[in-house]
């Protein structure tokens, strides 16, 4: 029985009706992982016992307490901590870390009764754009197994784009959800800052890092939303709003919705495909009692190069803490303490982790303090203001999610700054700490293409209805890639 395309009631329906049992349900999704990771190699640990043992504990739970998501199963990125489950950020600095307590969003996970089959590949220490950069692996798109599944949350999305689990959560620093969701043609969420708890989140850059859902439908993003959102006391970034039924929100009415679409998403360097594949969407989206006007937030252009000051910055201050004296990696060429710090973080970070606490460090260094980093925040702020300005008279902003499909693998890994500007129009969302979502729109040369829909602050209902209504009205979430050809139905 396929699994693989079915949504989280579909699923649900097969356990209430007892055509298959929790544990038949995990044990598919193992097989199915079997058949597929060694062409993808989203995975980086599989904990089969773990989950066998959780889903047969969950079998007895009366209908009447088991949510939308019970007993379905879920891949969690890697650095995401997990409770007895090997959590290394895919760093050599972290091989063999085994945690001590879950994260947040994982014991709420297992509150749901969700059950989680393993953790999945990623950029080192969520830094990079393509997954080129993890210690372990590279993990491939399923629609082209030559091209990147985007990063840092490269193994998620494939993950869900392979069929190999359902569900899986990601983390966005710059695009690290959206980016890879639009590159594996499925749907993935950047909550509003603060919505979900990074408590147990292994820190990038802490002002701009948030854990999301990636899924196959509008729906499904939403029931997972609901799971991992809300208030935690042991994040202090956590916001103390109400959680709204996110799920509810997919009225399908959007009669009367102003769009405001910026022409910077539509500047040079945005592919042809692209742009067309959001006036196609724009045209849907009128056709459903929508209206759109083209608007400016002018200050994008500066967004790349404040994100990495004020990333970097970030990076350079929350990875001190590896050093190889508290836990992981440890260097066995040491003749005194000062070479045992440099030759254990020489030896343990990948060159892009390095290239960025490098950077970070200059930038707070004494006498460029000012120059660097400070003037980033407050470009950070007019970045903020556009789009405060452009939401006094939109619901929505809509745009690419990227500038083109998935890209070949080592085609840019030698050029850092190409490889940065592709989260050119997903690092201003970041910035700004706004919920967005790409959904798929479209195609290039058989390469998925993304929709980007951004919304008010704490506004995810908006942000999924709109996204709900494209996908009711198109087919794009419905096409399965190349690597599902001969695989365990």
């Amino acid at each position: 029985m396929a699994l693989a395309d079915k949504t989280a009631a579909e699923l649900q329906k097969l356990i209430h009706t007892k055509e298959m049992t929790i544990s038949e349900m995990a044990e598919q999704a193992f097989e199915r992982i079997e058949e597929l990771d060694s062409k993808v190699d989203a995975f980086l640990a599989i904990d089969k016992e773990g989950a066998l043992k959780q889903a047969a504990q969950l079998e007895d739970t009366p209908l009447d307490e088991r949510g939308p998501l019970f007993g379905l199963p879920i891949g969690v990125k890697d650095n995401i901590v997990t409770e007895g489950i090997e959590t290394t950020a895919s760093s050599r600095i972290l091989e063999g870390f085994n945690p001590i307590y879950d994260a947040t969003v994982v014991e709420k996970l297992k509150k749901d009764g969700m059950v989680i089959v393993g953790k999945l590949n990623m950029d080192e220490f969520a830094m990079g754009s393509s997954n080129e950069n993890s210690y372990y692996k590279n993990t491939k798109n399923p629609w082209n197994l030559e091209t990147v599944p985007g990063g840092s949350s490269g193994g998620s999305a494939a993950a869900v784009a392979a069929g190999e689990v359902p569900f899986t959560l990601g983390s966005d620093t710059g695009g690290s959800i959206r980016q890879p969701a639009a590159f594996c043609g499925v749907v993935g969420m950047k909550p509003t800052y603060g919505r979900v708890s990074r408590f147990g989140l292994i820190a990038y850059a802490s002002s701009l890092d948030q854990i999301g859902p990636i899924t196959r439908t509008v729906k499904d993003n939403a029931l997972l939303l609901n799971t991992i959102a809300g208030h935690d006391e042991k994040d202090s970034t956590s916001a103390n709003v109400e959680v709204p039924d996110f799920a509810a929100a997919l009225t399908g009415d959007i009669q009367g919705l102003r769009i405001g679409v910026p022409k910077e998403y539509f500047a040079e360097g945005v592919g042809e495909a692209a742009k067309q594949a959001v006036r196609d969407a724009l045209k849907v989206l009128e056709e459903k009692g929508a209206t759109w006007e083209e608007i400016s937030l002018p200050h994008s252009k500066y967004a790349l190069s404040t994100y990495y000051l004020i990333a970097s910055s970030e990076a350079s201050s929350n990875l001190s803490r590896f050093d190889g004296i508290r836990y992981g990696y440890r260097t066995q060429k040491a003749g005194n303490l000062l070479e045992f710090y440099m030759n254990t973080r020489s030896e343990g970070f990948g060159d892009e982790v390095k290239r960025r606490i490098m950077l970070g460090t200059y930038a707070l260094s004494s006498g460029y303090y000012d120059a660097y980093y400070k003037k980033a925040q407050k470009v950070r702020t007019l970045i903020k203001q556009d789009f405060d300005k452009a939401f006094e008279q939109y619901d929505v902003i809509i745009g690419p999610t990227t500038p083109t499909p998935a890209f070949k693998i080592g085609e840019k890994i030698d050029d850092p700054l190409t490889m940065y500007a592709n989260d050119i129009l997903t690092i201003p969302v970041n910035l700004a700490g706004v919920p967005a979502i790409s959904v798929p729109c479209g195609f290039d040369n058989g390469l998925p293409l993304g929709l980007q829909i951004i919304g008010k602050y704490f506004d995810e209902e908006t942000v999924y209805r709109v996204a709900d209504v494209f996908e009711q009205a198109t087919d794009f979430h419905k096409k399965t890639p190349q690597v599902w050809e001969g695989a365990v139905q």
